[in-house]
Order: C-alpha cells, then sequence, then structure tokens
C-alpha cells in the first residue's frame, strides 16, 4: 500500500469512531443510551438494519462467490421482502406497545420467565459466535492478503468498535452506520467501473460473456433439497431466516425499536425489504464482472497467497509450478479465443481443471485450507486498483466490519443487562447504573470477540459462514416467536419442550444429512411448531379430570 492509501484509510476510520463518539455523547439514561430515545426516523432505521446485515463479509466474500458460481445467491433474499411485510403487521406493533427494551421481553409476558431466559441465552451464544466470526473473517483474510499481522489488525477492529459503541451506544451505533454503508457501497460501486473499463471489451459484451460463461443466472426453478441456491430454497428457507433474523435477533430488533412511532419502524424495514435484493444483486453483479476481468487479465492459479507461499516450499512445489504453466497457456488461448469471439468451453474446461488440480495439491500440502473465494475480490483490489482507490476499499472493508460489529456488541450488551442482570441477578437499581452496567458489557462482549478471534486462529479454524451458524438456531427461535404471536392457547411447558425437540431435529439434520443448511430453518420452525402444539393437547388432556 502507498502513502496515499494509508492516508485514506486512517482519516476515514478516524473521522467514523470520532463522529460516534461526538453523536453518542451524554447519555445516562437506560432508554437514552439502549434504543437512543425512540426517537430514529425511518431512513436511520432502514440503513441500520441494512448494515447490521451487510457485515464484511458479505463485501468480501459475496464477489467471490459470484466469480465462482455465478448470480444464484441472490435467491437467498427472495423471502426477505415477504418477511419485512409480516414483520411491519405483527412483530413491530407488539413490541412498540409493550415499550420492550429486548425482544425476549415480550415472551416473559407471554409465556413465563424461563422462555425470555432460555431464548436470551440461546441468542447470546449464537450472536456473541457470529459477531465474534463478523470481527475474525475480514481481519483473517485482510492479514493474509496484505501481510499484516493477524492479532493487531484483529484487535485494532475490535478496540475501534468498543471505543464508540460503548462511548455513545445505539445512538452512536445507528448513525454511523449510515455512514460506513454509504462508504462501502461507495467502493463497491468504484471497483465496479475500474473493472468495466479496464475491459478490452464494451460493457454490453462483457455481460455477453458472463452469460455465455455461466455466470448470469440469478433464478433456478429447480427443486432440489441438497442445493442452497435456487428459488425454492430462497423463497422459503430464505423466508424463515429473514423472519428469525429481523424478528427474534436482538441485533436486528434493537434497530426498530428505536422508532419514533410504529410507522417510522414500519418504513424502515420495509425500505429494506424494498432495497435489499437489488443491493444484493450489485454486489453480485461487482463480481460478475471481475470474472470478466480475468478472462482478459491473468488471474493467479491461487487467489489465497498465504497457501502460495506455503506450497512454495512445500515438496509439491514442482508440480504447482508445472501447473502454473499450464494455466499460463490455457488462459492466453481462451484470450484470443474471446477476442476472436469464437467459443471457449472446451478451453473453459481445461483451465478449471487445472485450477482444481491446484487446489488439491494445495489441500495435499495444508489439510487446513479453506476455499479461496474470500481472497478473490480483495486481490482483485490490490493488484488493479489505483493509489488511493485501494484505501477507500479496505476502509470500506473495515467500515462494514465495524458496522456489523457495532450491532452485534450493542445489543449483547443489551440483552445481558435488560434480561439477565436487571431480571435475575441486580435488581432495582437506578438507570444510570444499568448505563454503566450496559457499557462494562460492551466492552466485556468485545474482548471475547477479539479474544474468540486469537484462539480460533491458534488451532487453525476456518471462517464459517455466519449464515450457517445462524441457521442451526434460527428454525427454533422463529418457532417460539411464532406460537407466541399466532396461537395463544400453548403455554410456556409445551413451547419449552418443543423447542428442544425443534433444535435437535436441526442438528440431525446438518450431522446425518445432506440436506441445505437454508431448509434447516424451514424443518426447525414446522417442528418446533408442531412438537409444541401436540405437546400442549397432550398437557391439556391430562390436566382435565375423568368423566
Amino acid at each position: 500500500m502507498k502513502s496515499a492509501d494509508w492516508l485514506v484509510l486512517i482519516s476515514t476510520l478516524t473521522a467514523i469512531v470520532l463522529y460516534g463518539v461526538w453523536k453518542g455523547r451524554r447519555q445516562r439514561r437506560l432508554e437514552q443510551y439502549l434504543l437512543a430515545d425512540r426517537q430514529l426516523r425511518w431512513y436511520t432505521i432502514a440503513l441500520s438494519v441494512m448494515a447490521t446485515q451487510a457485515s464484511a463479509i458479505t463485501f468480501l466474500s459475496t464477489p467471490g462467490q459470484a466469480y465462482v458460481d455465478g448470480m444464484r445467491f441472490v435467491q437467498f433474499y427472495f423471502g426477505l421482502p415477504v418477511a419485512m411485510i409480516i414483520l411491519s403487521i405483527t412483530a413491530v406493533p407488539i413490541y412498540h406497545r409493550l415499550k420492550v427494551f429486548t425482544a425476549y421481553e415480550y415472551l416473559e409476558t407471554r409465556f413465563d420467565l424461563r422462555m425470555r431466559a432460555v431464548t436470551a441465552v440461546i441468542f447470546l451464544v449464537q450472536r456473541g459466535l457470529g459477531t465474534a466470526l463478523t470481527l475474525f473473517a475480514p481481519a483473517l483474510i485482510v492479514s493474509l492478503v496484505l501481510g499484516w499481522n493477524l492479532q493487531r489488525t484483529t484487535i485494532v477492529i475490535g478496540a475501534l468498535v468498543i471505543l464508540y459503541t460503548a462511548t455513545g451506544g445505539t445512538k452512536a451505533v445507528s448513525w454511523t452506520q449510515m455512514q460506513q454503508l454509504f462508504i462501502a457501497l461507495s467502493g463497491m460501486a468504484v471497483a465496479l467501473v475500474i473493472a468495466v473499463r479496464s475491459l478490452p471489451i464494451g460493457f454490453s459484451d462483457a455481460v455477453h460473456v458472463a452469460k455465455n460463461m455461466g455466470r448470469m443466472n440469478p433464478i433456478d426453478f429447480v427443486f432440489d433439497l441438497t442445493t442452497p441456491y435456487n428459488f425454492w430454497s430462497g423463497l422459503f428457507g430464505g423466508l424463515m431466516v429473514a423472519l428469525a433474523y429481523f424478528g427474534t435477533d436482538q441485533s436486528q430488533v434493537q434497530r426498530y425499536l428505536t422508532g419514533e412511532t410504529i410507522t417510522e419502524s414500519r418504513l424502515g424495514l420495509l425500505f429494506n425489504g424494498l432495497v435489499k435484493v437489488p443491493m444484493q444483486f450489485f454486489i453480485l453483479f461487482v463480481g460478475v464482472m471481475v470474472f470478466v476481468f480475468y478472462q482478459f487479465v491473468a488471474p493467479p492459479l491461487s487467489f489465497d497467497r498465504a497457501q502460495r507461499a506455503k506450497i512454495e516450499v512445500s515438496p509439491y512445489a514442482a508440480q504447482f509450478h508445472s501447473l502454473e504453466r499450464e494455466h499460463a497457456t490455457a488462459f492466453a488461448a481462451k484470450r484470443a479465443a474471446l477476442l476472436a469471439g469464437q467459443p471457449t468451453g472446451s478451453l473453459e474446461k481445461r483451465q478449471a481443471a487445472t485450477r482444481d488440480a491446484a487446489q488439491k495439491l494445495i489441500l495435499k500440502n495444508d489439510p487446513k485450507a479453506g476455499a479461496e473465494t474470500d481472497y478473490i475480490f480483495l486481490t482483485f483490489i490490490i493488484q488493479n486498483l489505483p493509489t488511493g482507490v485501494v484505501g477507500l476499499l479496505l476502509a470500506a472493508i473495515f467500515c462494514a466490519a465495524m458496522s456489523a460489529t457495532a450491532s452485534g456488541l450493542n445489543s449483547l450488551a443489551s440483552t445481558s443487562v435488560i434480561d439477565v442482570f436487571r431480571r435475575l441477578v441486580w435488581r432495582d437499581r437506578s438507570d444510570h447504573a444499568y448505563v454503566r452496567l450496559s457499557k462494562a458489557m460492551t466492552v466485556f462482549w468485545g474482548v471475547f470477540c477479539i479474544g474468540f478471534g486469537l484462539y480460533a486462529n491458534r488451532f487453525g479454524a476456518l471462517i464459517v459462514a455466519v449464515n450457517v451458524v445462524g441457521s442451526l438456531f434460527y428454525g427454533t427461535m422463529l418457532a417460539i416467536f411464532l406460537v407466541a404471536f399466532y396461537i395463544p392457547r400453548i403455554g410456556g411447558t409445551a413451547m419449552f419442550y418443543g423447542a428442544i425437540i425443534a433444535f435437535a431435529s436441526v442438528l440431525a439434520c446438518a450431522k446425518f444429512t445432506d440436506m441445505a443448511w437454508l431448509w434447516w430453518n424451514v424443518v426447525g420452525c414446522v417442528v418446533g411448531v408442531v412438537a409444541a402444539i401436540v405437546l400442549q393437547l397432550a398437557i391439556t388432556s391430562t390436566s382435565q379430570p375423568a368423566a
């Protein structure tokens, strides 16, 4: 990186942190600190909701996903607009009417304290791990590509987030997320323009090349339970994920609990439903154009620089160099064919076979090596963008990491204080005491996430997709809330054991079947609701006196 890149990166991050600290200053009341006094407007809520979901993993991995697999991933979001409508009608007015701080407060009113505690603990476990991965994953990728120290990168990102999140609370998180999302999307737009302008062909020809090579494939109507990305898994599995994430996960619920009115919160969610699919399509399209770029500019045989360095000093170095020569020959022939308008199918298969052979060598040399998709977009940025723009794109990645991490820490702190300490441990204290405790819990969870990242690295853990981790829990969580909203006759005992059965069924699907992870959400939700109904019928029948 050049001096100008460092200047852009450091200036952007410093401005974001200082703005967050300033925006959230002088907060002494709990409602003010955790919910921004419930005074935020719909556009702030909408952008905060979008930024919470769009972590650095989104901006790093999604273009790489499109590079390898095309546009199919956009189907994951097909159920999201429907979910936003459902939640706007049901969850938003209930949460606002009860004036809750967390989604789990409602469950004590509807069921009992046990259900509130169980769901709060489930949230703390899955969101704690998810936030740690949200922080650790981009730090790992950036450190490997740029040669930075992983521990220092993780600590720096985490410390910056802790500083303004603990200082400014929800208000600081929501307002900084507006700037962070704008920077991230602006950086993606710049990358798209540079990729297209660097091509020796026009834009429409580039789209035609992508289509012919199987990358413009946004919709697949084939029904297949083992495939995570098709129309049906996106519509039904994606709907369940969106309902659970936006309706039961405090990291999102807290965003729209800050709304001044029910209308403001509803507009924030509905705007997210309207914009999210086009935004994701845009990010994937950037990855497709990067793919087209590398049809005319020679890509490395492996985008994972760290693994290339390892294999260079391994017994497989000679084989890898031979594959590199084969790769270069196939690329040159394919590039010439593309420019001449000739078919490239056989050359594409030849090049893909070479890349597969190289990946097998890398795995043989290091069995813990992961997929290289996470490194594709960052490699493109570093190698091809001009000075200053590299700093902007890195700032965008860091902003996305900070944004999602800040929401996670904020929600973890609020759930810890409201559902655990204030309800069970440290009752009847002053608002200011709970604000101080909330700041302390923000620091605690921030240190936990940093420590988990460092711990995971020492054991060679791979980056785990946050959506997959969430899908282990979201179906069960959604079942609990759907029963709470729509089936008033089911009590806490039936729902408690129904939730256990639902979670066990998801674990069984994950361990013993080839079912795609999006369908786990459907299984967990359906099993949880049905089990609760059956158990409640059994409880009711046994409690009735004999005739």
